[in-house]
């Protein structure tokens, strides 16, 4: 079992920045892949960028390239997405989410798929106003 608990979320205008969190615990040493994922009201859950845990493989949704930053610190189980430049569009619940070992490889082509995770997290809610 992997707990996740992501935090940062916020308010802001068109413009700024904010720096989401997300705290693994549990079984972590089972994780191969963390993503973060975002699901705007009425719309399907996307990925928004996703990192291998061993590696430097990093991928990211077209509409946030340039703008967002996901990285990582195993040391303290931490993935993080830097969001700069927000735009309304952005606004969304932003959910953490792992994938374990015990789901084989996961193709290039799906890491961006939210059915390829196992665990998630509550969610943190970022809105940008115009």
């Amino acid at each position: 079992q992997v707990q996740l608990l992501e935090s940062g979320g916020g308010s802001v205008q068109t413009g700024g920045s904010l720096r989401l969190s997300c705290v693994a615990s549990g079984d972590t040493y089972s994780t191969t892949w963390m993503g973060w994922f975002r699901q705007a009201p009425g719309k399907e859950r996307e990925g928004v960028a996703t990192i291998y845990r061993a590696g430097t493989n990093i991928y990211y949704h077209d509409s946030v390239k340039g703008r967002f930053t996901i990285s990582q610190d195993n040391a303290k189980n931490t993935v993080y997405l830097q969001t700069n430049s927000l735009k309304p569009e952005d606004t969304a619940m932003y959910y953490c989410a792992a994938r374990t070992r015990d789901l084989g490889p996961l193709p290039i082509s799906a890491t961006m798929d939210p059915t390829s995770y196992k665990y998630w997290g509550q969610g943190t809610q970022v809105t940008v106003s115009s």
